[in-house]
């Protein structure tokens, strides 16, 4: 039925399409979407050839993470690199730090179990053995630090991972991976990463499933607290002779990095005679400064909570994440929201610097919060780009949200805005390749689109869309936005409108003549 009525658009005379082609329409019709919940653009060069309710607020899903994503290359640059550092301003005597210990975030999105062993690997190599004060978790680079305290679930699988919400010392996504595997009549269980005094239980029942349906019979997992034992309970079915492999989100964030902390120092052989605690909130009045650093060691990226009176520190160990481009990779070609969170608050929080990677941004003094500062910094790269913010609405940056506006001539804009980028190839290799990779490895495969379309893909209840470039018949880049906001999306329906559209435009160009960038059929 597609290819029917693809192959009946290119045999129709051939100009550029103001309003909606014939073929779309008609898929749009047989998915039961009515036309004002679609919005629609097709570009090639600066000639429009699809604009249909180009400028109507809409939900966009994860297609909303280019403009982080594109903001974050132009701002911070593809050299930017996030940091986490061990910093103290005790002395080491005897092997003993005499005073506290602090592990200051800096969004480092590669802080996991094994960046953290070799962190605190490094201050058992400079002699240390035993800290005496308190190990301080400062996460105060973001405000609020911990943003996900007293957020509502956003659906009803707030233990998975594309629901984390990220903080500035988030580690290892705060994900436990448990390994699970039935036995005559028990569920063993594995959990990782080891922890401080955290252990797993199955309150599963063994059934008949075929061991590929598994997640059928899964049921919300939860954590309970035995004195400062915490346990991770698992409930539901699980099949009979089964094993399989999931991570879950059910650890509060500073239960997850104090337990991990404190096991993997032990396994060092360390002590820590204080506690773990989280750094205080700053002082209203309170302005960053960046502590003098050692002879060694570079200056430290440096919260907001650290005051201007505040002694001096050292850094003794740290760590830098990958590049920019390869984070947004991630973000991009497997819609991680996670991440994307992560960088939409470097925004407001951040800048590039040449020799660290990067280090805070000035005080802010009207007191913004950090979402807030990364709303100002994506609206003011909109404006050098000309692109009309009117009707943009942002919440966290990814699309994961029932609150997130755009137009599609919004994000033609910012597409239009990456051709024209000094890092327009680290931005195009960011985005998943159909029939190839990421989001739409399995997309397209008997089209011409297959190989030559760069698709920003999303989806949420009763929400699809698709923002990208498609090389069309003559060899010619498009800019191809196409967002559905209907019910009628679900069960496959709204991918085949919009993978019609991502078709049409990769088969229409046959016709191009040189000189005249509307020609199409």
């Amino acid at each position: 039925m597609l290819r029917r009525l693809i192959l009946a658009a290119l045999l129709a005379a051939g100009t550029a399409h103001a309003e909606l082609p014939e073929p779309i329409s008609a898929l749009l019709q047989a998915a039961h979407i009515p036309p004002e919940g679609a919005g629609i653009v097709v570009m090639r060069g600066d000639a429009t050839l699809v604009s249909h309710n180009a400028q109507q607020s809409m939900q966009p899903a994860s297609t909303m993470k280019l403009f982080t994503t594109l903001t974050a290359l132009e701002q911070l640059g593809p050299a930017f690199r996030a940091r986490t550092e061990f910093r103290t301003s005790a002395e080491v005597v005897n092997g003993v730090l005499q005073g506290d210990l602090v592990l200051r975030g800096g969004a480092d999105v590669d802080l996991n179990e094994d960046v953290l062993l070799h962190m605190l690997q490094a201050l058992r190599n400079q002699g240390i053995q035993k800290i005496k004060g308190d190990v301080i978790l400062d996460r105060q680079l973001f405000q609020p630090a911990r943003p996900d305290v007293g957020q509502p679930p956003f659906d009803e699988y707030p233990w998975a991972y594309y629901n984390v919400i990220p903080d500035a010392l988030l580690t290892g996504t705060n994900l436990l991976k448990v390994e699970m595997r039935s036995t005559g009549s028990k569920v063993g269980l594995v959990v990782m990463p080891e922890m401080n005094k955290v252990g797993i239980r199955s309150e599963m029942k063994l059934s008949d499933a075929p061991c590929a349906s598994w997640e059928q019979g899964w049921r919300s997992p939860d954590a309970s607290r035995h004195g400062d034992k915490i346990d991770v309970v698992l409930h539901g079915s699980f099949p009979k002779n089964c094993s399989k492999a999931t991570s879950v989100d059910v650890l509060d964030h500073h239960d997850y990095l104090e337990r991990l902390l404190r096991a993997t120092w032990r396994k060092l052989g360390g002590s820590i005679s204080g506690e773990v605690r989280e750094a205080a909130a700053p002082a209203a009045s309170a302005t960053p400064a960046i502590p003098a650093a050692d002879g060694d060691a570079p200056a430290a990226v440096v919260s907001a909570s650290a005051a201007a009176s505040a002694p001096a520190t050292r850094l003794l160990a740290e760590h830098v994440s990958r590049p920019l481009p390869e984070i947004l990779r991630d973000i991009n070609k497997f819609s991680d929201n996670t991440l994307a969170r992560t960088v939409f608050l470097m925004l407001g929080s951040l800048e590039a610097d040449p020799v660290l990677g990067s280090r805070p941004l000035p005080p802010d003094g009207n007191l913004a919060s950090t979402p807030m500062r990364a709303e100002s910094a994506i609206r003011a790269w909109l404006q050098t780009q000309r692109i009309d913010a009117n009707g943009l609405v942002f919440d966290n940056g990814s699309g994961l949200s029932r609150t997130e506006r755009a137009t599609p001539a919004q994000l033609a804009g910012v597409l239009q805005a990456g051709l024209k980028s000094l890092w327009m190839p680290e931005f195009l290799s960011s985005l998943p390749i159909a029939a190839t990779d990421g989001t739409m490895r399995k997309r397209l495969k008997d089209s011409p689109a297959a190989l030559r379309a760069r698709i920003k893909t999303g989806s949420l209840k009763s929400v699809i869309a698709i923002a990208g470039y498609v090389t069309d018949a003559n060899n010619q880049p498009c800019i191809v936005v196409a967002i559905l906001n209907d019910e009628h999306v679900a069960n496959g329906a709204g991918r085949t409108v919009l993978d019609g559209v991502i078709d049409w435009v990769a088969r229409s160009g046959a016709a191009y003549a040189p000189g005249n960038p509307s020609s199409t059929r």
